[in-house]
C-alpha cells in the first residue's frame, strides 16, 4: 500500500499572517506591528505573488482550511480578503467543506465589517475578547470594552454560523471565584467553540520586561493556576464543550479544522511576515519561516517571488517528535502506528510507568494524556522522548 503524504493524513491548510495591529498588547509575543500607513493593495499584490510561488511547489493538493491570523486581520479591507480567497481557489482544489477563519478584534469599527468578510468568503470568526470586564481589559492593553466585545460576538453571529472567541485566565489578581464567575458568563453565550488560554509571560513583551523588573504583581501561584485549569475542564465539559486540545473546547464536530492540522501533523503553508509552515516535498518534510519585518518581507517578495527566508529539511527524529509533542495536546492523542511509520518511537519503560501512574491512557494504537496527565505534559514528553 502506498504511504500517505502528511497532508492526506493530517490535512493541508494555509495560514496567512497580517502583521498589523491598532496597538501592541503587553502580553503578546506574536509578530505584530503598529503602522500609521498601510498600502493594502501593495500587500495584496505581495500575498498573491507568494501564494503563486508556493502553489507551483505544492500541486495536486486539496486545501482543507485557510486561516487569516495576526496581528489583527480584521483591519484588512474585505475586498483584499476576497481577492486572496479568489486566487487561493484558483491555485488549489478547495475541500467541499473548506473552513475559512478570520481573527477579529471587537472594536465597533471592525465589527461592522463582519458582513463584508462573509461576503468575501470567510465562514468562521475567532474573536479576541480576552476578558469580560473593563478593568482587566485595560490591564491587558485591549482597546475594546466588555460591552463592545459582547456586541462584536453578536454581530459576528448575525452573519456567520461558526463563531469562536478567546479568553485569557490566570490573570493578575484573579481569584478562582473570579474566574468561575467569568467562565460561567462566557459559557452562557459561547456557542460551539471556545479558546481559553492561561496567561503566560513571554520574553520580549512588555509584561516580560515588567516581570523581570519585579513590577508585574498579583500573578497566580502554580497551584492556583492548576486549580483554574481543572475548573475550566469541569465547567466546559458540563456545558457540552469538552476539551479537544489543552486550551480549546468545542461541541463535538465543531473543532477548529485549521488548528487540527497543526496537532495532527498535517501540512500547512505560512504566508506573510514571520509565518511558519510545514510542507512535505520530494520525500522529505520541510520547515519554512518567512522574513519577520513587514517592510523586509515585501522587499523579499518583490525580489524573489516569496517572503520565505529559511527552509530546513527536517530529520526523521524531528518529524516524529513534533507529531508526539503536538498530538499529545489533543484529547484524542496520537496513533503509535503512525509514529512508528514516521521513524519515531517512545521509551517503552517510560510508557509503562506513565500508564501505570494513570498519566497516560492507551487504547490499542491510540495514546493520550489523561485528565491528570495533561497538567504534566512537559514531564511526560521528557520521559517518553528523552533528548
Amino acid at each position: 500500500m502506498t504511504a500517505l503524504e502528511p497532508w492526506q493524513e493530517g490535512g493541508f491548510g494555509l495560514y496567512l499572517h497580517w502583521p498589523f495591529c491598532a496597538a501592541k498588547c503587553p502580553y503578546c509575543d506574536f509578530n505584530s506591528h503598529v503602522s500609521r500607513r498601510i498600502d493594502q493593495d501593495e500587500w495584496l499584490a505581495a500575498y498573491l505573488r507568494d501564494l503563486e510561488h508556493w502553489a507551483e511547489r505544492t500541486p495536486g493538493r486539496v486545501l482543507s482550511s485557510v486561516f487569516f491570523g495576526g496581528g489583527t486581520p480584521s483591519l484588512m479591507e474585505p475586498r483584499i480578503v476576497g481577492a486572496i480567497l479568489d486566487r487561493v481557489a484558483a491555485l488549489w482544489t478547495p475541500a467541499n467543506d473548506i473552513e475559512i477563519t478570520l481573527e477579529a478584534n471587537p472594536t465597533s469599527v471592525e465589527a461592522d465589517r463582519f458582513a463584508g468578510f462573509v461576503g468575501a468568503g470567510v465562514n468562521r470568526f475567532s474573536v479576541g475578547l480576552q476578558a469580560l470586564n473593563d478593568p482587566d481589559l485595560r490591564a491587558l492593553g485591549r482597546l475594546h470594552s466588555a460591552a463592545e466585545g459582547r456586541r462584536a460576538v453578536d454581530i459576528a453571529r448575525s452573519v456567520c454560523d461558526r463563531v469562536s472567541f478567546d479568553l485569557i485566565y490566570a490573570r493578575q489578581n484573579q481569584s478562582l471565584a473570579d474566574w468561575e464567575a467569568e467562565l460561567r458568563e462566557a459559557l452562557s453565550f459561547a456557542g460551539e467553540h471556545l479558546s481559553l488560554y492561561q496567561l503566560t509571560i513571554e520574553a520580549g513583551t512588555a509584561f516580560g520586561d515588567r516581570f523581570r523588573a519585579g513590577r508585574l504583581r498579583g500573578l497566580p501561584s502554580d497551584d492556583l493556576s492548576a486549580e483554574m485549569f481543572e475548573l475550566t475542564q469541569a465547567l466546559c465539559a458540563e456545558a457540552g464543550l469538552p476539551r479537544y486540545e489543552v486550551s480549546n473546547h468545542a461541541v463535538p464536530g465543531a473543532e477548529s479544522r485549521h488548528n487540527l492540522i497543526y496537532w495532527r501533523g498535517g501540512d500547512w503553508l505560512g504566508i506573510g511576515p514571520g509565518a511558519h509552515g510545514r510542507i512535505a516535498r520530494n520525500g522529505s518534510r520541510v520547515a519554512t519561516e518567512a522574513t519577520r519585518m513587514p517592510t523586509a518581507w515585501l522587499e523579499h517578495v518583490a525580489e524573489r517571488g516569496t517572503g520565505t527566508a529559511e527552509t530546513e529539511d527536517l530529520q526523521t527524529t524531528d518529524i516524529a517528535e513534533e507529531y508526539l509533542i503536538m498530538g499529545l495536546r489533543m484529547r484524542d492523542g496520537i496513533d503509535l502506528d503512525r509514529l512508528r511509520r514516521m521513524g519515531g518511537h517512545v521509551d517503552a519503560a517510560a510508557l509503562e510507568d506513565l500508564t501505570a501512574a494513570k498519566l497516560l491512557e492507551r487504547d490499542g494504537a491510540r495514546l493520550r494524556a489523561s485528565e491528570s496527565g495533561v497538567l504534566l505534559l512537559n514531564r511526560i514528553l521528557a520521559e517518553l522522548a528523552p533528548v
